[in-house]
């Protein structure tokens, strides 16, 4: 077929993308495929996504918003980009508690693999869903909700349960935000104060790209109104930049979000990039792991003794947080969260070589991103998922053929 994801680290296998513009068309494919998965906007680096059989594009089927004003919820398409959707929420006077650092991203994608984006209170995008819509293996649409004895585990569903054609996500008023960039801060000062530093603002990142083991980069703190508390920042070392950045040192800042602290629409804010622009280095690979917050010292330290082998293959390393939730595979499940996120160059060869010890050297608690490139085996993934029998277990009533599986998911295991 020749498809690639977006990085163009992976071509698809599959022997077509299918595009249904309705429910019937979807149940007919599903019906008709042996073995079938549903393509987002291809920002997954991993195989997750990929098949032998059918790959589904939900991209003809009806555009669907549907705001519940009274309940402060939305019903809305699953193939829709983040950043088709928030104007929408703000222009009816709502918004959404988080968003991802990039808004170019599919709701159901980055729901499914339990992508986020940080703050010490907030969740991940997984914890704003309130029902999801699945066509499952029979050709029926399952509806699951919050409460559900069944709900937690189909949220983060790694797409093993069925094709997700709709969510009713959580809202809240809308709100504005400013962002604020410093430089350089000092590790150890950071993590003498990690608690304060990553609660100077709604959502706060820290950026290092290694090549000096004691110096965090750039300090990233987004604020509603009265939240901000840049002392904790300084503190550490940080400075007030003197104008905007991006997070990969020598790439302009024209395709980020507004700095310099100047309040603006929770939406235009919150991510890093603009929708209308290439999103973070362009070619590059990522990977990412969600350590318990308990860690992050010891996983700190871990990445600054390899410090001397990251850097050569590194564009930049993302810290940020984010608040524990009960979805089955949810990386932030049962613990406060760190994710330690590497955007890097494309050297795929470099990078997987790299990864085994980067894996070995982080403690136990560490869970790769399911979207994005890792090494770590089935046996050690699974150990570190409490929920991860009774997910099997639903996968395989959902779905008793595995015609939603792939070879991603049998390597884990869900067979």
């Amino acid at each position: 077929m020749g498809e690639q994801n977006w990085a163009g680290n992976l071509t698809y296998r599959a022997e077509a993308v299918q595009e249904p513009a309705n429910l019937g068309e979807l149940a007919d494919i599903v019906a008709q495929t042996p073995r079938v998965r549903a393509l987002g906007s291809r920002h997954s680096f991993s195989p997750i996504a990929d098949t032998e059989g059918a790959l589904v594009s939900l991209a003809r089927m009806p555009r669907q918003i549907e705001i519940d004003t009274d309940a402060a919820a939305a019903r809305v398409s699953a193939g829709l980009r983040h950043g088709d959707l928030v104007p929408a929420l703000d222009a009816a006077g709502f918004a959404l508690a988080n968003l991802a650092s990039l808004p170019h991203i599919s709701v159901a994608g980055a729901v499914q693999t339990g992508t986020h984006g940080s703050g010490d209170r907030i969740g991940s995008l997984a914890t704003q869903v309130l029902g999801v819509e699945l066509m499952t293996a029979d050709g029926e649409v399952l509806t699951l909700r919050r409460g559900d004895p069944e709900f937690a585990g189909a949220v983060v569903g790694l797409g093993a349960l069925g094709i997700v054609t709709h969510m009713t996500l959580e809202l809240e008023p809308a709100y504005e935000i400013a962002q604020t960039v410093y430089d350089s801060a000092r590790w150890d000062d950071v993590l003498a104060r990690f608690d304060a530093v990553t609660g100077a603002g709604d959502s706060v990142s820290l950026f290092t790209t290694w090549q000096d083991a004691d110096t965090i980069d750039q300090v990233w703190v987004k604020a509603r109104p009265g939240r901000a508390n840049a002392a904790a920042v300084l503190a550490a070392g940080g400075r007030a930049a003197d104008g905007p950045r991006h997070p990969v040192p020598g790439v302009g800042p024209e395709p980020c979000t507004v700095q310099g602290g100047v309040p603006g629409p929770w939406h235009s804010r919150l991510p890093h990039f603009r929708l209308e622009f290439t999103p973070s280095a362009g070619a590059e690979l990522q990977s990412e792991y969600l350590i318990d917050r308990r860690d992050v010292r010891v996983a700190i330290e871990a990445l600054r003794a390899l410090a001397p082998a990251i850097a050569p293959l590194l564009y930049v390393c993302e810290v940020r947080t984010m608040a524990a939730d009960d979805l089955w595979l949810s990386p932030a499940f049962g613990r406060e969260t760190v994710g330690l996120h590497f955007t890097w160059r494309p050297d795929s060869a470099g990078v997987e070589a790299l990864l085994p010890r980067i894996e070995d050297a982080l403690p136990e608690s560490a869970r790769p991103h399911w979207g994005k490139v890792f090494t770590m085996d089935a046996d050690r993934i699974r150990s570190r998922y409490p929920r991860w029998d009774e997910f099997a277990a639903l996968r395989a009533r959902l779905d008793p053929r595995g015609r939603f599986t792939n070879d991603y998911l049998d390597r884990l295991g869900l067979v």
